[in-house]
């Protein structure tokens, strides 16, 4: 083990690290008040405690009061920070891991409404589409406040006990000066690439001067924006090269794309059924051109294109971080020859898509990254075994039973199908999300090393539940597809999971009906086009898909547009009517005053599910709690102690679809912080 690349140490400036893996900056937007408090070093020093060798924190941890942060940054200009950072710091190298912190001013990325409603700045008044913000050119005065304000913020950091900072140049202030489609300066900031630069090196003088010639800085910028008249390849090239030339930057952090909209943002950081690292052969390019400590991520999700990438000499050090926010112990496994052990980021892409929305960064199926502080990475052993029977293997179940596991129980799962997977293996049909059938894989594997009983093709009754004599039963039956919603009709419409599941023909003139928003809607839409047929998806929603959320949609509406599919907003279905061998949609809206009719020869409805629930109503008359969750008690992570039935026999409780139709997510930690305290 001792020869792989991976885990060989890495000599940057006085600094060893460990190995070669790093958790590159990312706002997973835990920040309480702006500052990096119990949550935000929780989150770090697990990761650090997991193997990695260096986590750099802060995704765009703010210089500036005018940089104001849009999905709850680090405010790096308070003094404040100096404390909240010094306590990261500290408990991050005691866990053996460096630690770093992203600086940025976001210039046009960002909103005038926020913070203090100071006007946005940026080297020209060009808006940028994602953020929608028309900026304040900037003046000279601008730019030297700005300046002072990187050097400030850099003294903090050093005085917090970071290893060195790391500034950021794809999207943001840097970066807009660097781009001439961003950059409307006359000299000395605008106009030949030199002067463009100019910005940039200016940060750099001021920040050394602060901070001396030993604390190590590193720049992370986009080396071919990818967009016509911005700056390509080359430009990066001779960029790349002046950093280094400039004695100023001991790291180059390279990303290939532009951010400014959806698609920019999810090709640059690509997501599951996209290319695994698509950008690490420039990256490799910029390192031989450079001779120069190179870092790089984008969707490197597993160890062996990471080993490639350090043995085939394309990076110095690779980044792993979608693949540490599900399995932080990565490493440590990969040390023990435990690598089959490691839960796989699926791309699904929850965590960032969640806060470009505004949410927390959450894994979509490990339910304790970002609650650190109340749920376990790993699963302590129960004082006592008890036998837990479980009924249902999709995400739900499953969890259930491979934390249950984990605890030492004696687990028996009950399934009605021949494989397990659920509403997974459902939407893993569709080649795009077929990553997604490494959640139930990894937990399978989990469950089967831990001698969890599988008992397939067997619906389980109330009589074959207690057959096992139980002590726990949880019911994670999931549920089935409601259709139901019209006024006249419903028998006349197919759901989305027939589409998908391939149990119902596609039409060739359909109307898809989406109104719970999700993938299930696009897939079958998706599944009808791709057959020949014309799609129109209507929701009543006013905005399109919300529970798919930004860069997940980008890859649908590619698809989708190209297909000709027609989108279709704020209507709403009615009813329909059978008219010959067509069929009538009667259209309304939610906003009143329409009467709209469409004819179509197959209507699909997607209006999620309604829970499988018989089983759980006749075992919950036979359970000691009669099925009541004590949610003070679950949501403080302590046992549930409801006993309201002397008479009965178990504690019964049901989890995931079985009790309301949410999400994949919501299914995993339903599992994990019930079966926890077990």
């Amino acid at each position: 083990m001792a020869e792989d690349p991976l885990l060989q140490p890495y000599q940057l400036k006085h600094l060893t690290l460990r190995n070669r893996v790093i958790l590159t900056a990312h706002e997973p937007a835990y920040p309480e008040d702006g500052m990096p408090k119990g949550r935000y070093r929780a989150y770090h020093v697990e990761r650090a405690r997991g193997g990695v060798a260096l986590t750099m924190t802060a995704g765009s941890a703010a210089v500036s009061r005018d940089s104001p942060p849009v999905f709850n940054n680090i405010l790096a200009w308070q003094d404040e920070v100096v404390k909240w950072t010094r306590e990261l710091t500290d408990a991050v190298h005691e866990a053996g891991a460096a630690v770093m912190i992203q600086l940025t001013h976001l210039g046009r990325r960002t909103r005038w409404d926020k913070a203090d409603w100071l006007p946005v700045v940026s080297p020209s008044h060009r808006r940028e589409s994602a953020h929608r913000s028309f900026p304040k050119k900037m003046e000279d005065w601008d730019i030297a406040r700005i300046i002072t304000d990187y050097g400030d913020a850099a003294e903090r950091m050093q005085a917090g006990g970071m290893d060195g900072i790391e500034l950021q140049a794809y999207g943001h202030l840097m970066d807009q000066f660097w781009s001439p489609l961003t950059n409307e300066l006359d000299g000395p900031y605008g106009g030949s690439l030199d002067n463009r630069l100019r910005f940039t090196f200016d940060v750099l003088t001021e920040i050394r001067k602060r901070v001396g010639p030993d604390f190590i800085v590193g720049i992370r910028y986009t080396g071919d924006e990818m967009l016509e008249g911005g700056i390509g390849r080359e430009d990066g090239i001779a960029i790349s090269q002046r950093l280094k030339d400039s004695g100023q930057v001991d790291f180059l952090n390279v990303v290939r794309g532009h951010i400014d909209t959806d698609p920019g943002l999810t090709d640059l950081i690509p997501i599951q059924g996209m290319p695994s690292a698509p950008h690490l052969d420039f990256a490799g390019a910029i390192r031989k051109a450079t001779g120069f400590p190179t870092f790089h991520a984008a969707r490197i999700p597993d160890l062996a294109t990471a080993r490639h990438a350090i043995a085939a000499g394309l990076l110095d050090m690779v980044g792993m971080t979608r693949a540490h926010i599900a399995d932080p112990h990565l490493l440590n496994k990969l040390i023990e020859g435990r690598e089959d052990d490691i839960r796989p980021c699926v791309g699904a892409n929850y965590c960032l898509d969640r806060i470009y929305q505004g949410g927390l960064a959450h894994c979509l199926h490990n339910a304790a990254t970002g609650r650190e502080e109340t749920m376990p990475q790993v699963i302590e052993p129960a004082q006592r075994q008890r036998k837990v029977v479980i009924v249902g293997t999709g995400p739900a179940g499953l969890e259930a039973a491979r934390v249950a596991a984990e605890r030492g129980h004696q687990v028996t799962v009950f399934e009605a199908a021949d494989r397990p997977g659920g509403q997974i293996r459902l939407t893993a049909q569709s080649q795009r999300r077929r990553e997604m059938i490494g959640i139930i894989d990894w937990r399978m594997g989990q469950c089967e090393k831990r001698g969890v009983t599988f008992r397939f093709n067997t619906w389980a009754e109330a009589e074959t539940v207690l057959a096992e004599a139980p002590d726990v039963v949880i019911v994670a039956t999931g549920g089935l597809p409601h259709t139901e919603v019209l006024s006249a009709g419903n028998d006349l419409v197919v759901s989305a999971w027939d589409i998908i599941s391939g149990d119902v023909r596609p039409g060739s003139n359909v109307l898809v009906y989406d109104d719970a928003g999700d993938h299930a809607g696009l897939q079958a839409a998706e599944v009808i086009a791709k057959a020949g047929g014309r799609v129109e998806i209507m929701t009543p929603d006013r905005s399109f898909a919300p529970e798919v959320m930004a860069m997940n949609l980008v890859p649908y509406m590619r698809s989708l547009q190209a297909l000709d599919t027609v989108f279709t907003v704020t209507f709403a279905l009615e009813s329909v009517e059978r008219d010959g061998n067509a069929l009538i949609a009667h259209i309304g809206s939610e906003y009143g005053g329409v009467a709209q009719q469409r004819r179509v020869d197959q209507v699909v409805v997607n209006h999620g599910t309604l829970p499988l629930d018989d089983l759980y109503f006749a075992l919950k008359p036979l359970s000691s709690n009669l099925g009541e969750v004590d949610h003070k008690a679950l949501v403080a992570g302590r046992p549930q102690q409801v006993a309201t039935n002397p008479e009965g026999a178990f504690q019964l409780f049901r989890i995931g679809d079985a009790v309301a139709a949410r999400n994949t997510h919501a299914a995993i930690y339903d599992a994990l912080r019930l079966v926890k305290d077990l």
